[in-house]
């Protein structure tokens, strides 16, 4: 399953600004592809998001 646009994404990402919905939405698609799962998937997109996060407020990674 990939998401084709934000509107697609679980309701607790929609709430994320925009460029996180677009981090999540890349991660988790490429995620699908790379490992196949869905679950693992997820995990990926959200360590992306808050990776992203991280570098919008300066904190070293």
């Amino acid at each position: 399953m990939l998401y084709k646009c934000n509107q697609d994404l679980p309701v607790e990402i929609r709430s994320l600004s925009q460029e996180c919905q677009d981090v999540y939405r890349a991660a988790f698609n490429s995620a699908v592809h790379w490992y196949g799962e869905a679950s693992k998937a997820h995990q990926v997109a959200r360590s992306a998001v808050r990776m992203q996060a991280a570098v919008h407020r300066g904190v070293g990674v």
